[in-house]
C-alpha cells in the first residue's frame, strides 16, 4: 500500500465511531479469526465460509459490523466528491435508482441526492449495530429471531454504496491508488453475501459484468 494511500485509509474518514468488538467475548474471537485468515492471504472464498462448530448468528454480526467499517471508510474516501450537485439522485449509472424508505421520516420510498442518501444509510445500519437488542454483545443474551432477516437488509444497502462507488466514483478511486483495496474489499463481501444467501440476486443486478470478470 502506498504511503498516500495509508494516509487516505488512515485518517479516519468514516461519518461515525467504528463499532468495536469487546477483548475476551466469543465475538472477539470469531473477529481475530476472520482477520486472521484475511492477513494469511487465504482464499477469499474460503475466508468467508462458517468454521465449524460456531454459530451462524455469530459470524454474520461480525461480517455485518466490519462490512460496515470498511464501506463506511470506502465511502468516506469519495465523500466529498459526492455532492447533491454531483449526484441529485442515488443512483448506479442511468439503469438503477435507489430510494430512501425508512420507519421515521421516509414512510413511502423517496428519491434523494446520494450525499442525502448515504447519510440516512449510515446512520440507520448505525442505529441497529449499536442496539443491544438486534446486536447482543454479551454472551448468553440470544440474536432476536429476526437477525438474518435484518442483516439481509443491512447487507442489500451496503451493497448499493459499491454500486453508486464504482459507477459514479471509480476515477476518484483510482486517482488515490485505492482501487486493489476496494476490490478486495468488493470480493471479500461479494463472496460472503452469496456463500451465505444473504443478498437477492437482483440486487447483484448493477455490477454483474464487473463482478463475472473479478470474481470467478
Amino acid at each position: 500500500m502506498s504511503i498516500a494511500l495509508k494516509q487516505v485509509f488512515n485518517k479516519d474518514k468514516t461519518f461515525r465511531p467504528k463499532r468495536k468488538f469487546e477483548p475476551g467475548t466469543q465475538r472477539f474471537e470469531l473477529h481475530k479469526k476472520a482477520q486472521a485468515s484475511l492477513n494469511s492471504g487465504v482464499d477469499l472464498k474460503a475466508a468467508v465460509q462458517l468454521p465449524h462448530g460456531e454459530d451462524l448468528n455469530d459470524w454474520v454480526a461480525v461480517h455485518v459490523v466490519d462490512f460496515f467499517n470498511r464501506i463506511n471508510l470506502i465511502y468516506g474516501t469519495v465523500c466529498e466528491f459526492c455532492t447533491e450537485k454531483s449526484c441529485p439522485v442515488m443512483s448506479g449509472g442511468p439503469r438503477y435508482e435507489y430510494r430512501w424508505q425508512d420507519d421515521h421520516k421516509y414512510k413511502k420510498p423517496t428519491a434523494l441526492p446520494a450525499p442525502q442518501y448515504m447519510n440516512l444509510l449510515m446512520d440507520w445500519i448505525e442505529v441497529q449495530i449499536n442496539n443491544e437488542d438486534i446486536f447482543p454483545t454479551s454472551i448468553g443474551i440470544p440474536f432476536p429471531k429476526n437477525f438474518i432477516q435484518i442483516c439481509k437488509k443491512i447487507l442489500c444497502r451496503l451493497f448499493r454504496v459499491f454500486v453508486h462507488v464504482y459507477i459514479h466514483h471509480f476515477d476518484r478511486i483510482i486517482l488515490m491508488g485505492a482501487e486493489a483495496h476496494v476490490n478486495t474489499c468488493y470480493k471479500h463481501f461479494y463472496y460472503f453475501g452469496t456463500e451465505l444467501n444473504l443478498i437477492d440476486r437482483k440486487e447483484l443486478e448493477p455490477l454483474k459484468e464487473m463482478t463475472l470478470r473479478m470474481c470467478h
